[in-house]
Formats: C-alpha cells, sequence, structure tokens
C-alpha cells in the first residue's frame, strides 16, 4: 500500500485547512486509516482514525470537535478537516494505514505534509 499525503500549508490561527491521503496498491491490505503529526522537538502522536469497513472515527482529546475525519472508499482517499487550528498545531502531518487500528507502529506511512499556524 502506497500513502499519498497533501493539502498542507499555512493558515492563521483560528483558520481551516484539509488533509487528503489517497492509498494506492494493494488497496485490500488495510482496513484503518488515520492521521499522526509530528511537531518540531516533539515524539509523533496520533490525532484521529476510520474504519474503513464501518467508518467508526476516533480523535485525540485535544482535537476533538474541531478535526473531522472522513473517507471515499470510492477513491481510496481519507480526508482531515482541520478548524480553528492553533499555533502549537504547527506540525508535519503523516497519514498510516494497516489492517488493525493505526498507531505509531504501524505498517503503511505516507511522506507527511506540513502544517504551518501562524499566530
Amino acid at each position: 500500500v502506497q500513502l499519498q499525503a497533501s493539502g498542507g500549508g499555512l493558515v492563521q490561527a483560528g483558520g481551516s485547512l484539509r488533509l487528503s491521503c489517497a492509498a494506492s496498491g494493494r488497496t485490500d491490505g488495510y482496513y484503518d486509516m488515520g492521521w499522526f503529526r509530528r511537531a518540531p522537538g516533539k515524539e509523533r502522536e496520533f490525532v484521529a482514525a476510520i474504519n474503513r469497513s464501518y467508518g467508526g472515527t476516533r480523535y485525540a482529546e485535544s482535537v476533538k470537535g474541531r478535526f473531522f475525519i472522513s473517507r471515499d472508499n470510492a477513491k481510496n482517499t481519507v480526508y482531515l478537516q482541520m478548524n480553528s487550528l492553533k499555533p502549537e498545531e504547527t506540525a508535519v502531518y503523516f497519514c498510516a494505514a494497516d489492517r488493525v487500528a493505526v498507531t505509531t507502529t504501524s505498517r503503511y506511512w505516507g511522506q507527511g505534509t506540513l502544517v504551518t499556524v501562524s499566530s
């Protein structure tokens, strides 16, 4: 499975961005897809995930109510709508996929897309 993340950029605090992650290759090889982020000087952390089959979603507490993850199975693509962004959420955002719930040790990773939130 190959993952291609896109949609990062520069946004002011309080603004919004939508990230996309398109899967290709053995797209029957994963059941869960999600987003992680790594801020400068920090460890990679979980942001949100969605189950490909039944659509169940999971969020980090820090983004609940502001970020929304969705999927388009026909396009093998997952989206992360990010609203009310904060400067401390400046990070490289990575998408991941796996046969089980995604974690920081998941099997498939995209290349990352940089999100910069200015104050």
